[in-house]
C-alpha cells in the first residue's frame, strides 16, 4: 500500500470526462441532515480526475489540460497529517485552475485512527474523537475558504486504512467522522470521506446507524476498473445521484504536455469545490 495521504501522496482520480453539472437537488438529503443555512446549489462533475502529493506548478496543469485526458484536480487543503508541502497551492493558483477549466477536490488530511499503524503527527482517542473532529473541520473550512472555496463546496476527510474489526477504534473513527460532519454541515460545507474498501469506506458505507455519515464516499479499491458502479461493494442504494468516487490504481507515474506528475487513478461521479 503507498503512504500516499500520510507521507507521500501520488493520487489520480480518472474516468471519461463526461461533464459537469450544478444541481440544487443531488445529495441534499444526505448533505442536510442538521440545520443550516439556505444550502447553495452543488457543483458536480462527472469524469476523469487526478492528484498528486504536491499540488502541479501552474505550467503543468495548463499542459495537461491542453491534452484533455483530465478534467478534475484533487487538493490536499490541509490536515497536521498532509504528507508534502504545497508552495503552489495558492487562492489565485485554484482561481487560475478553475479559470481553465478544472474541477477541483479539496481534500483535508485530519487526525488518524489510534489503532493505525503509520505514523502520524495527530491521532484521535476515544475521549477525544468529538472535540477533535470539531477542531479539524474548522481548520478544514478555513483552509478551503482561504483558497477560495466557498459554501457549498465539498470537504472530503481523508482517513488512511486502519483495523475495523477493533471494535473500540472503529467506534472512535465513527465518533471523529460524525463529529466532523456535523461541524461542516454547520458552517455550509458539504461532508465526503476517503477510505480503503476494507476499512475507512466500509466502515462508513456498512454502519447501521446512517446518523451524520458524511454524504459522499470516495473508496479506494486497487482493482484497475474505471468505474463507479459495477465494482461498488455495498448496498447499490446507498451514495447514489453523484455522490460516489473510486480510486482504482494508485502511484501512476504520466508524462502529458512534457510534464510528468505521479498520480493516483480513480472515477469520479461526486461534488467538487465552488471556486469564489
Amino acid at each position: 500500500m503507498p503512504k500516499h495521504r500520510l507521507s507521500r501522496r501520488g493520487r489520480h482520480i480518472a474516468w471519461a470526462v463526461t461533464g459537469v453539472a450544478v444541481v440544487a437537488g443531488a445529495g441534499i438529503a444526505a448533505q442536510t441532515s442538521m440545520a443550516a443555512p439556505a444550502w447553495p446549489a452543488q457543483k458536480t462533475y462527472t469524469g476523469r480526475a487526478f492528484d498528486a502529493c504536491t499540488a502541479p506548478s501552474l505550467t503543468a496543469v495548463k499542459a495537461w489540460k491542453k491534452d484533455a485526458y483530465y478534467g478534475g484536480v484533487a487538493v490536499y487543503v490541509g490536515g497536521r497529517n498532509r504528507g508534502c508541502a504545497q508552495p503552489n497551492l495558492t487562492r489565485s493558483w485554484v482561481k487560475s485552475v478553475d479559470t481553465l477549466g478544472w474541477r477541483v477536490i479539496p481534500l483535508y488530511v485530519g487526525a488518524q485512527p489510534p489503532c493505525q499503524k503509520s505514523g502520524n503527527k495527530e491521532r484521535f482517542t476515544a475521549a477525544t474523537a468529538a472535540s477533535v473532529g470539531v477542531s479539524n473541520a474548522n481548520d478544514a473550512v478555513a483552509r478551503a475558504s482561504a483558497l477560495g472555496m466557498k459554501a457549498g463546496s465539498p470537504i472530503y476527510l481523508d482517513m488512511e486504512s486502519y483495523d475495523i474489526a477493533d471494535k473500540a477504534c472503529n467506534d472512535a473513527t465513527l465518533t471523529y467522522v460524525r463529529s466532523f460532519t456535523r461541524t461542516l454541515r454547520a458552517k455550509t460545507y458539504r461532508a465526503g470521506l476517503y477510505g480503503f474498501s476494507g476499512s475507512g469506506a466500509q466502515a462508513i458505507a456498512t454502519a447501521k446507524n446512517r446518523t451524520d455519515l458524511p454524504g459522499n464516499l470516495w473508496y479506494a479499491l486497487w482493482n484497475g476498473q474505471e468505474t463507479t458502479t459495477r465494482d461498488w461493494p455495498w448496498d447499490p442504494k446507498l451514495y447514489t445521484d453523484h455522490s460516489r468516487g473510486h480510486q482504482y490504481k494508485a502511484n501512476s507515474r504520466e508524462t502529458r504536455g512534457g510534464h510528468t506528475i505521479t498520480v493516483d487513478r480513480n472515477a469520479w461521479d461526486a461534488p467538487v469545490a465552488i471556486i469564489g
